[in-house]
């Protein structure tokens, strides 16, 4: 069984977020991540890309399949993870430690169309 953490914010299509003021942390799950297997390459958007949510903002590539990321809300990428250019294991590592993006929300009322844990857990048995 994967690991899900509280106090995240889940999408349909496996990306969480964690809510700092109007910033939302983006990264993948601990499902998605493992579902993938061995990540080695994590294409990210450039800092000042404006995303919409439900686009693809990039992608992930393991050994068996490649996986577009889509954005959970929309705004502006204030930071990304650049760590993750030269260790992409990282994604395996640890899912929830490995953010990839951070975006300035435009509409932080998105984020109500989100799953929390309870509700990911339960459509991901």
């Amino acid at each position: 069984m994967s690991k899900v953490l509280e106090g995240l914010l889940y999408s349909e299509s496996h990306e969480w977020v964690k809510v700092e003021g109007n910033i939302a942390i983006i990264g993948v799950s601990d499902f998605a991540q493992a579902e993938m297997g061995e990540i080695t390459y994590v294409d990210m958007p450039s800092e000042d890309d404006e995303i919409e949510k439900g686009e693809s903002f990039g992608a992930l590539e393991s050994v068996k399949a490649a996986s577009d990321l889509y954005s959970p809300v929309s705004g502006r990428v204030v930071a990304v993870n650049e760590e993750l250019e030269d260790a992409p294991e990282k994604v395996n590592e640890d899912a929830y430690a490995a953010w990839i993006i951070k975006v300035e929300m435009s509409d932080p009322s998105e984020l109500e169309e989100l799953m929390d844990a309870a509700a990911y857990e339960e459509k991901n048995r």
